[in-house]
Order: C-alpha cells, then structure tokens, then sequence
C-alpha cells in the first residue's frame, strides 16, 4: 500500500492508535479549565524539556535542515541554527510566564495595562498566527510524506511529465559555470526560475493526507487537552530523538560499503574526498551568500524578539509545577533541538554523497534515505520514521491548538458570555481550538507557498510585541502607548501593505515597485574533488551537445584535475527590493508584485537610499531593523507624552513578577497577598532601585544558568564546526 510494506503500515497504525488513546486516558482528569489549557501546572522537568522540544521540531524541521543543507552545503545549516544565539533569552523568560499565574498570554495584557479589549484583540492576532504556523507544519508535512511514495517518471501523466523536464532542464542550468552559458540560456534560466516547475509528483493526495491529520489531532487534543499533548510529546520525541540518531550510522556505514573503508573516521574522510569543497564552509558559501553576519544577527535578534510574546510560551511554562521546572525544562527542550540541527545537517552532507547524482531535487533526498537506509532490515522503521515526521507536526498543532483555544475561550468568549460552569468554558475551548486547527488546514490546502507563511509566522507577533516587553521592564508602559504600538505596527506592516493592492490594482504592475536588486556574478576558488570532476564532466558534455546543435555560445569549459585549484562563477538570482513574494510577468507580459508591500523599504528609497544597489541580504537587515525599531520607537515617544496608568494596577503587577512561585498551590496565593499588600517587599531587588525601570539584579541560579546557556549556544555552533573538520 502507497509503495510501503506491510509492517510499516502496521507500526503506523498503531502509533496512531496509542497516540488517541493518550488523549482518552487524559479526558478523565480535566476537571475545569486550568486542567484543560495548564494541565493543572503539574508538569515536572522530564514533561516540560519534551514538550519545549516538541512544540519547536515541526515536521518541517528535519527535512528543511536536511533539504538546505543538500542544496547549499554546510552555510544551509543556518536556516535551522538562526535562532541559537537567541536561546539563552529564555531562562529569563521561562521564570517571568510562571510568575505572571495567568491563563493565557492575552491576560497579560489585561493584567498590565487593564485592558479587556487589547487582551481580546491579542486573542484573535494571535489565533490567526497560529493558523499560518499550524499551516506551515500542515504544507511541510504534506511535501514529506508525499516525497516518500513519489511517483516513477512511467506512472507520469503527459502534463507531469512537461513539468518534470522543465525541472530537470531548469538544474541543469543552474549547475553549470554562469560564464559558459549562452544568452539564450541565461534568459532561459531566469525564465524558469520564475515558474518554478515541480519534479516530484505523488501517489497520495497531499489535500487528502492534510485533511487526515487534522482530524487525529482534533480527536486527541480536544480529548486531552495539554495534558494529552505533552504525554505524546514526551513519546514522540525520544523517537524523533532516536531516529535524529540512527540515520547518521546508516548512512555512514552505506558509505564505507560503498567507497571502501571502516568506522566513522573512513566515512567521513570518504566524504571530504568525493564533496566539493563549497560543500564545507559553514559561513560565506556563494549558494548561501544572503546569510550575512548581520542579517543573521538583525534575524535572531527579531525572531527572539517577537517570539516572546507567542501564546504558547505562556502555555508551556505556565503549565510548570515550578520556576526552575519551567525554565530547565524550556531552555533545555530548545538545544535539544538546535543539537539534531547539527546532526541533520552531518547526515545531509552523507545524504548527498550517497544519492546526489541519482537524486537531484534536494527536497527529496530525505525521503529517499529513509527509504534506502531504515527499509532493508525490514524493521518497521520507515513507518516509525513516517509516524514520526506526522508526529512532529501534530506536537506542534495540538501546542499551538490548546493556546489558541485558551485565548479565544479566556480573553474573547468568557467576556461576552460570563457566569457558565468551568465545563462549559472546556467545552467551548475545544470547539474554538478544533476551529483553528481546521482553519490552518485550509490555508494550508489554499496556500503552499512555505517559506512566505514561515516569515509571516515570525513577523505578525511583531504587532504586540514592544507592549510585552516595555510592559515587563518599564513602570511608564501605558495602556496609550501600548495601542499607539499596536495600531501603527499593524497598520504600517500588515493592513496598508495588504489592501493598497487590492484598493489600487495598478500599484501592483506599477514599473517602480518592479526594481529588484542587481547582484553581481560570484567568484571563487576551490581544491576540485570527485565530485567538482564529475560535475564539470557533465558541464563541458552539456556544451558539446549544444555545440553540435549549432546552440553553443560562450567558451567551452576547461577540465580540472583533482587536487588542483579551479575558479567556478556563481550567479545569484535577481530578487524584489519591494514585494514580499516576488515579481513575476503576466499574461500580458508585464511585471507584477506579489505578496505584501514593504512600505519601509518604499520610503527610505525615496529618502535617496538606492536599495537596487544594495544586496538583497542587506535590503531584508533594512526591513528588520524597521519591524524592530517603528513599533518600539512609537511605544516609547507616547508613553513619555502621557500620564501613567493606574498606580495601583502597575504596584501589583511588578511586586507579583517579583514574588518567586511556591509549588504549593495554597501557599504560593497566600505568599502573593502578602506581596500584594506590601507592594515594596522586593523594591531592594531592583538593579536601578529609585528609576521606574524593572531591571532585577541577578541571583545565582540566573547568572550560572544564563553562562551555560550562552556557553551551549557557542557549543553547538562550535560542534558543527568540529565534526565538519573531522576527515578533512
């Protein structure tokens, strides 16, 4: 069945069943909301480092890290690891969502600036956030699966088989020396680049499997509530763990059968030999030449940023039993994950020596080692591989589910109707939650353009944003500020991008806004291997077959011999300075924007700013550093020009984030009231004690954990660094 053997079908279906049984067992002990959307704040460390871990390791992430790193060497890591430096954030922030004893992350919001209406309006943003990631995990999932049960290129019908040559035409060029092709073909090249053609088609409906998974997490989650999608995260991810793990020696032993040798030291020396040696730089690859130390630092600095402000943060360490519970367990779940980034992108490399000449779409390569490597012992471990992929996607939807019920139930519906049993509001949480899950699948149906939902999923919490952060550290964050943040950001960067288009339909084809940038042809020099011999073997054959066909232009490219130095050219692709999703020609010929308008970028061009000469790298740091800047420099300006909030509301709030949480439920309430009534017990914590800054001095948990915090993110980059020198 769908090309798998009988034992895998078996280990899926019965994953799936333990995975709806969990949610069951876990339906017996909810009680009332806290039960349902906390789990009833009993999770230890073990749950909480899982769950971290779960809710961050989407289906997407083993396979994008695999697939970038294929594409473009060791530089793809990045795309993974962009977020390691920004880590060592939350073992601060793990202690403040614990501390905050809310519901959800929209009471915040009422709780600091009392506001019902901010909190309602964080509710539904984020809901709608949600939809995109849920989405993301839906598209991502889908293209996986699919990519294990690909159709052979016989079973192709007429259509599939026009799209799959245009595919293979359009990396052929791509692979070849920009210098020896012909203008035809540079016109050709950047032709099929804007259409983008598919080489994988599939026996399994992607709409179909969408629509399966969607209802297995509806069943389970909405059973169990949080409860439920921890049990299964901590189940799910020892084996994605595991299985993180086993495919390394796999596919190490393949190699040594293969080119000969034994142990690791043999393969990776084997894969130093044959890899090219772009194939190892880590930073300043061509294919990867966007990635530049400061948009990687402008990138990590915003995604921490507006990350601290998601939902499910709250959700996953407010369920703690206990402060060091919740930052252990969140810290540590994260660098768990950025630690498999290293071993996708070592097993990526091995993937591509062992397939990459009979396996050229990058995006397939995983799924074909899967196939190859766990197949043959005939173990069932390709449909636990399978269950797994499926899994990680659902560990996140069902996180991203409960939050999302929790706000719309806590900060929307219990508002408009209050005074209903604490059932009832359950009930209510598991209709509101289904509602989102089935929203993400119908973007995720609508809308497969990954990457687009991905930056809309980092940026759209960018709204709410500068009102969390200044509301935690400052005493002069008020409810003004905070809705002159809100409106301006949401206004400048979503709404008025979104709608100019649609109001104005010739904007869209207007010829300014068509400027992209100009990149210059790349340059670089490399010691050729196997591979480099192999691929320009291929390059100047491509060139005498032109030739004969009277198409040749340009010189032929020269041979090179192992060992010896060569020069290749890069040409990078021509990007949209002003729309999100690119330019592309009509029917009639002519260019049109796609996606969202970067106003920011629009003004400062007409400022005088040539951003037609600047890299795209270096234009997308400008757009970052504007979703930074606008939204707190708005906060700041307002709350200086207007009066405080009230004085009261602002005491208990910063004396309650200072009072350390008890793990008994009882006696944490009574410690809080004594807080409550003497509003300066903690004033001599304050690191600035007579300024209306929050800043608390350090204790030594907070300094010793943050030092190993920072030290394990230098650590992990550092491991890649090492692992990928071993062989060499």
């Amino acid at each position: 069945m769908f090309g798998l053997p009988t034992i895998d079908i078996v280990v899926i279906t019965a994953y799936f069943i333990a995975v709806l049984l969990v949610g069951l067992w876990a339906m017996r002990r909810i009680k009332n909301k806290e039960d349902f959307f906390l789990g009833g704040r009993r999770f230890g460390k073990l749950v909480l480092v899982f769950a971290a871990f779960g809710q961050s390791v989407n289906t997407s992430s083993s396979v994008s890290a695999t697939t970038t790193t294929a594409a473009n060497g060791a530089s793809g890591i990045w795309s993974s690891l962009n977020y390691v430096f920004g880590t060592p954030l939350y073992w601060f922030t793990s202690v403040w969502y614990r501390r905050l004893r809310l519901l959800t992350m929209g009471d915040y919001f009422e709780d600091r600036f009392g506001s019902k209406l901010m909190s309602g309006t964080y509710a539904i943003v984020s809901c709608l956030g949600f939809m995109v990631m849920i989405s993301l995990g839906f598209n991502a999932m889908g293209k996986t699966v699919v990519a294990l049960t690909p159709k052979s290129v016989e079973r192709l019908t007429e259509v599939e088989k026009v799209e799959y040559n245009k595919a293979l035409e359009l990396e052929s060029l791509e692979q070849s020396d920009f210098t020896s092709l012909s203008m035809e073909q540079r016109d050709q090249l950047a032709n099929l680049r804007m259409l983008n053609p598919r080489k994988v088609f599939s026996h399994i409906s992607r709409e179909a499997l969408i629509c399966f998974v969607c209802a297995l997490v509806l069943l389970y989650a909405s059973a169990g509530g949080l409860e439920a999608a921890f049990i299964t995260d901590l189940i799910q991810g020892m084996f994605i763990l595991a299985l993180s793990i086993m495919l390394l020696p796999f596919a190490w032993a393949k190699i040594n059968t293969i080119y000969g040798g034994e142990g690791v030291f043999d393969a990776l020396r084997t894969m130093h030999e044959r890899l090219p040696e772009s194939y190892f730089e880590i930073l300043g690859s061509p294919t990867s030449i966007d990635f530049t130390w400061y948009y990687i630092i402008a990138l990590t600095f915003m995604i921490s940023i507006n990350f601290g402000v998601l939902a499910n943060q709250l959700v996953s360490s407010g369920s703690a039993k206990d402060e060091y519970s919740a930052r252990f367990g969140f810290t540590v779940g994260l660098y768990m994950k950025r630690l498999c980034a290293v071993l996708w992108g070592m097993f990526a490399l091995a993937a591509v020596l062992l397939y990459g000449k009979t396996i050229r779409d990058p995006d397939l390569i995983y799924g074909h080692a899967v196939l190859d490597l766990l197949g043959p012992p005939g173990l069932g471990l390709v449909g636990l591989m399978i269950a797994c992929l499926m899994a990680a996607l659902m560990s996140s939807a069902d996180f991203q589910m409960i939050a999302s019920a929790g706000l719309i139930t806590q900060n929307v519906y219990r508002p408009l109707f209050p005074n209903f049993s604490e059932m009832h509001y359950v009930w209510a949480g598991r209709i509101f939650g289904a509602g989102v899950v089935i929203g993400g699948g119908y973007v995720a149906i609508t809308c497969s353009s990954i990457f687009e939902q991905l930056k809309l999923s980092w940026e759209i919490n960018s709204i709410f944003a500068a009102s969390f952060w200044m509301g935690m550290i400052w005493r002069k964050a008020n409810c003004k500020a905070a809705w002159a943040s809100i409106f301006v950001t949401c206004s400048i960067f979503f709404v008025v991008p979104l709608l100019l288009p649609i109001i104005d339909p010739a904007i869209s084809s207007n010829p300014y806004l068509a400027a992209h940038t100009n990149p210059a042809p790349i340059s670089r020099s490399y010691v050729a291997h196997e591979m480099d011999i192999e691929a320009r073997e291929a390059e100047i054959a491509h060139w005498d077959e032109l030739k004969a066909e009277g198409k040749g232009n340009g010189p032929r490219p020269e041979p090179i011999e192992l060992g010896k130095r060569f020069t290749k050219v890069y040409q990078l692709p021509q990007k949209s300075i002003f729309w999100s999703r690119g330019v592309q020609s009509n029917e009639e010929a002519v260019l049109e924007g796609h996606g969202l308008l970067n106003l920011g970028l629009v003004v400062l061009d007409k400022l005088g700013c040539d951003l037609s000469a600047n890299s795209y790298a270096f234009n997308e740091t400008l757009r970052i550093v504007l979703r930074i800047l606008v939204p707190f420099g708005i906060f700041v300006v307002v709350a200086l020009v207007t009066p405080s909030d009230d004085q009261q509301l602002i005491d208990r709030f910063y004396v309650k984030m200072k009072t350390e949480v008890l793990p008994d439920h009882e006696a944490d309430q009574e410690n809080l009231e004594k807080s409550y009534s003497t509003p300066n017990r903690f004033d001599h914590l304050k690191l600035f004690p007579k300024s209306n800054w929050e800043f608390c001095k350090w204790s030594k948990v907070d300094a010793i954990g943050f030092l190993l915090s920072v030290l394990t993110a230098f650590g992990i980059v550092g491991l890649f660094f090492v692992a990928l020198s071993i062989g060499s």
